[in-house]
């Protein structure tokens, strides 16, 4: 191969490289992006459900929201 035929498909595949992507959403897109069922905690009983079994399963419970590192200073 020639420094011709790779120089072109080179080209041809940054060309297509680029046009895989889009660098921004569409605000008529926002909306489909901020669904409920895209969240962790949108069913506030079916989290309080699994923190109750993980508090059983663990041994332990609190330290959600709180501040501070675990040394007992706060």
């Amino acid at each position: 191969m020639d420094w011709r035929s790779s120089s072109r498909w080179l080209l041809l595949a940054v060309l297509l490289a680029a046009g895989c992507g889009r660098f921004t959403v569409r605000p008529s897109e926002k909306e489909h992006l901020a669904d409920r069922t895209m969240r962790f905690d949108a069913d506030r009983q079916a989290a309080a459900a699994d923190d109750h079994v993980q508090n059983n399963r663990e041994g332990s419970s609190g330290g959600r929201g709180t501040s501070g590192g675990g040394c007992g200073c706060n």
